[in-house]
């Protein structure tokens, strides 16, 4: 009988401590890892060669949104192939708890069913991961509860702060949510209806939080004109909740903006040295994507898409929704003003027959059709009845490498999983869904040296799993999970790019997801041994 079931050999081991790599082997019997080391007298049913590459613990994907991608392709093609063997979903938007209106319009305004169709056969958010684990995922799978996916399960799309009963409603919801083992909960705060929200309510939410050792995650108000403003409020709920706190996809978005990074990084870092829990994301694109309809002053979103659509369609609404888009404001994050129609990209339509119009600018489409680019931004999302997936020129290359050389960054690709065929290629994705990951080794740690290899598998492994805390991932140790990637440095590559998005990236040879082998040789091998991982509510509540 041979000693174990497969033998990685030979490999340079980074075992996402962030320390010096060493060469030697990985043992797994089953889904663990059962030792590491030099283990040349060893035999193993199955050995992979790794010698002259690098072997390392999974990926962790701080932000995915392929909570409908995985439905479609459990696969997760784009992730796999760039060593994610984690994907955490629910920026503001989660697959549960769902009611049942929501669950006949959707489960949020980003979560409006589009190209890929699917049965809602699920109504809490534990239900929905439980059951892409039985479908069959290539990935493991977690979510955050989504703060925008209880406000509207309880109070809708209305501009107004909760009742007392409403907030304890939602309190309700969120602890079910963490019990059943959701990793924290999430905020969009720049986006309707969270835009309506209190930082008073916040807190009182985060607080709830706190009592199950969640993570609050959260895409601040504002990454523009309000950035260190909306920064501030961030920290005044970590610090008033008592909860450790993330912040989604760091940026400073828009020309004006960009000189603020560096004090809001002067802010984190003295919250940190106060002794708050405070951690970012980020993406490694110097772009981001989101709606169109992110360009329309907040108060036309009341009630939701219907009666944005409703207003659009209205002469005297139109007029004043125009005036106030050309209108630099410190009210809310205008998404417009900051970039104008050339710096706007038009990605995911929803309509077959607007479809032709993905990978122009406004800028274009607005001259193809003879009219205004406010106007036919307006005209665009009533003909196309969707928020249009979008992607906004906004940001710093400069800004990009300061923050990648952070310590206390981890990684996001802040888009689903794809892959170039069948239903994805009717939308263009944001390229970061084919290459964010691959880019931080090959762009920033081979070609740019912003970072270290071994600090660069740190930060994209054991830190993101301790800000989870989630147990047992993250770390090439005996006794973990057997979430194992093996590339070569060297070779590792980003080819997407916004006008031709569905590339895979290269240099990843062998991804194990709980010791099955998912990436074999550089192929997609088609299992799918992906699992549910749980947050700490869902162990405190087993432990109870």
């Amino acid at each position: 009988m041979p000693d174990y079931d497969i033998l990685i050999r030979g490999g340079t081991i980074y075992d996402g401590s962030g320390g010096e790599p060493f060469r030697g082997d990985v043992a797994i019997n089953g889904d663990t890892i059962a030792a590491v080391g030099d283990l040349k007298d060893a035999t193993a049913g199955q050995v992979i060669d790794a010698v002259g590459l690098a072997v390392a613990p999974g990926f962790i994907n701080m932000l995915s949104w392929s909570v409908e991608s995985l439905i479609e392709d459990g696969r997760s093609q784009s992730e796999i192939r760039q060593g994610v063997t984690l994907e955490v979903m629910g920026e503001g938007s989660s697959m549960g708890p769902l009611n049942d209106e929501m669950k006949k319009t959707g489960p949020g305004m980003f979560l409006q069913q589009g190209d890929i169709k699917y049965d809602i056969e699920w109504t809490t958010l534990g239900e929905y991961l439980d059951y892409l684990e039985k479908r069959g995922v290539s990935p493991n799978i977690t979510s955050f509860v989504g703060y925008g996916t209880l406000r509207v399960h309880v109070i809708g799309y209305d501009d107004r702060p909760p009742t007392a009963d409403e907030l304890a409603q939602m309190k309700s919801l969120l602890r079910q949510a963490l019990e059943e083992g959701a990793v924290g909960m999430s905020t969009a705060l720049i986006y309707p209806p969270e835009f309506y929200s209190t930082t008073a309510e916040l807190i009182e939410l985060a607080k709830i939080v706190a009592e199950y050792d969640g993570l609050y995650i959260s895409h601040i108000r504002s990454e523009g004109s309000q950035f260190l403003e909306a920064l501030d409020e961030f920290l005044t709920i970590v610090r008033e909740a008592g909860v450790r706190g993330e912040i989604y996809h760091l940026k400073a978005a828009g020309r004006s903006n960009w000189h603020k990074m560096d004090a809001a990084i002067a802010k984190i870092e003295a919250a940190r040295a106060e002794g708050l829990h405070v951690t970012a994301d980020m993406y490694t694109y110097p772009f981001s994507g989101t709606g169109l309809d992110a360009s329309i002053p907040p108060w036309a979103h009341e009630g939701g898409h219907k009666e944005l659509v409703k207003r659009l369609q209205d002469p005297a609404t139109r007029e004043r929704i125009k005036a106030e888009m050309v209108k630099p404001t410190e009210q809310w994050e205008n998404m417009y003003v900051e970039n104008w129609a050339e710096r706007i990209l038009l990605s995911g339509f929803k309509q077959e027959h607007m479809k032709p119009l993905t990978g122009k600018t406004l800028a274009e489409v607005a001259a193809l059709r003879g009219a205004g680019a406010e106007d036919t931004l307006m005209d665009l999302i009533v003909e196309d009845d969707s928020r249009i997936f979008t992607m906004y020129f906004s940001m710093s290359e400069d800004n990009l490498r300061r923050q990648i050389a952070l310590p206390w960054v981890s990684f996001c690709s802040d888009a689903e999983s794809q892959a170039p065929e069948g239903v994805f290629l009717k939308s263009n994705p944001h390229p970061r869904a084919y290459g964010s990951f691959a880019r931080v080794i090959g762009k920033y740690v081979r070609d740019e040296k912003a970072l270290t290899l071994p600090e660069a598998v740190r930060r994209l492994t054991s830190f993101p799993a301790a800000n989870l805390k989630i147990e047992g991932r993250g770390w090439l140790k005996p006794g973990y999970f057997a979430d194992v990637v093996v590339f070569d440095p060297d070779a590792v590559q980003d080819y997407a790019t916004p006008q031709q998005p569905h590339q895979y990236a290269a240099g990843m040879v062998h991804v194990l997801v709980n010791g099955v082998p998912v990436l074999a040789n550089g192929e997609h091998t088609g299992a799918k041994p992906g699992r549910v991982v749980h947050g700490p509510g869902k162990r405190r509540n087993a432990n109870a």
